[in-house]
């Protein structure tokens, strides 16, 4: 998912994209959240931005094409940080989206 998301250049990506190989999940948000923290391990380069969101749309749409929600991509100082799936439903989600109900730009 977090490659999919990175497929979109901008400045920073480069440098995001060859941490993909060096990041593990620490953390879920919550005991029922499937958002989680992010850590990248080893000596991955800095992306060239501020600590924050991705600046990238990554919308999740359902079988029937409807927009439920959205996925964040998060950095902290150059480096991956945490992945939040914002749900637009009343009942958050047991799991993250399949890749190809992503939709990016």
């Amino acid at each position: 998912m977090t490659e999919r998301i990175l497929q979109v250049d901008f400045p920073g990506a480069a440098e995001l994209r060859r941490q993909l190989d060096h990041v593990r999940v620490v953390a879920l948000w919550g005991s029922d959240s499937v958002s989680v923290d992010l850590r990248v391990t080893d000596d991955a380069p800095r992306a060239p931005m501020k600590t924050g969101v991705v600046p990238v749309t990554s919308t999740v749409v359902d079988e029937q094409g409807d927009l439920v929600g959205e996925i964040i991509l998060w950095t902290e100082s150059g480096m991956l940080s945490g992945l939040e799936y914002a749900w637009y439903n009343d009942l958050p989600p047991d799991s993250l989206p399949e890749v190809d109900r992503l939709v990016v730009s």
